[in-house]
């Protein structure tokens, strides 16, 4: 077996019998908390880690595990409201991370484009769920700073369960969102989903689809403005001469 935190890996080896004793059945992609000591094989140079037991992670420490993370980034003042950047009027080109041929990269650029036709954006595919998903975000979001030809990134998914959205409350990823020069805006999962970039994010978006709304102006609505304005020129004009 194999387990990975951030972007290292260790191996773990285990008689059945381990598995067998856990609480519950183990099944792929779960969180485990695992108890035994490492070995080192000479002859090899290699390091391993023998499992003495294994049982999964639940929910509740979980929750537990990113309220301590919430506070510490708090403290720190990762989340403070002077050190949100401002979001662009009409940005002339927009940085989009998501995930590959995803229903939320659709609604981002669709409906952005129904409000404010030509927009221009950066797409940027990748894993939105997975022990990859938080290494390929911060890539993007990296990469789309380096270049500085976006105004505004997005980072978007479509919902999921609450561990399908744990990379979003990575603490490396918060902290790159923090340092990113570009503003971000969070738009992952559904109204009731709060991951911890939402905190982090110069703003929140309840929905990809709400992430359009946040970006640009509707086009009507500006040019209905516009006329407005025009039609009160022309009428303050006519009344002095």
């Amino acid at each position: 077996m194999l387990f990975r935190s951030a972007e290292a890996t260790l191996n773990v080896v285990f008689n059945r019998s381990v598995l067998d004793d856990a609480p519950s059945e183990i099944e792929s992609g779960q969180r485990v908390l695992v108890h035994g000591k490492p070995e080192f094989w000479m002859n090899r140079g290699s390091l391993v880690f023998r499992a003495r037991r294994i049982q999964p992670v639940g929910l509740g420490e979980l929750m537990i595990a990113l309220e301590k993370l919430k506070q510490q980034l708090l403290k720190e003042g990762l989340f403070a409201p002077e050190k949100k950047k401002p979001i662009p009027f009409l940005p002339k080109k927009i940085g989009l991370i998501c995930g590959r041929a995803s229903a939320a990269m659709k609604d981002v650029m669709e409906n952005t484009k129904l409000r404010w036709p030509g927009i221009k954006f950066d797409v940027h595919e990748v894993a939105v769920q997975g022990v990859k998903s938080s290494s390929e975000v911060r890539a993007a979001l990296a990469q789309l700073n380096a270049e500085n030809e976006v105004e505004v990134i997005v980072i978007t998914r479509g919902g999921g369960s609450f561990e399908d959205l744990l990379p979003f409350s990575d603490d490396m990823l918060l902290r790159a969102g923090a340092a990113s020069n570009i503003p971000v805006i969070s738009a992952i999962g559904h109204e009731q989903d709060n991951p911890l970039l939402d905190y982090v994010a110069e703003l929140r978006a309840s929905t990809p689809t709400d992430a359009a709304s946040k970006l640009v102006p509707d086009l009507e609505d500006e040019i209905e403005l516009i006329d407005d304005w025009v039609f009160r020129m022309r009428e303050i004009i006519a009344n002095r001469i």
